[in-house]
């Protein structure tokens, strides 16, 4: 059985397919239907995207 995703997966990722790629709900045969499936599928990648604009804000790169 998969992990769950977490925030801290967050470094793992480099680009957009990454984030595509890491999400995995390791429930999603077991939920109600495909709508709650696909909304919980959503919610982590939410609290990825937001994970990794908090790690940005705190530790910015620079442009050289």
């Amino acid at each position: 059985m998969a992990r769950r995703t977490r925030e801290a997966d967050a470094e793992l990722i480099e680009t957009v397919d990454d984030l595509e790629e890491l999400v995995q709900d390791k429930r999603q045969n077991w939920r109600a239907n495909s709508v709650k499936a696909r909304r919980r599928q959503r919610r982590y990648k939410n609290r990825l995207t937001q994970e990794l604009m908090r790690v940005d804000i705190e530790n910015p790169k620079e442009n050289n």
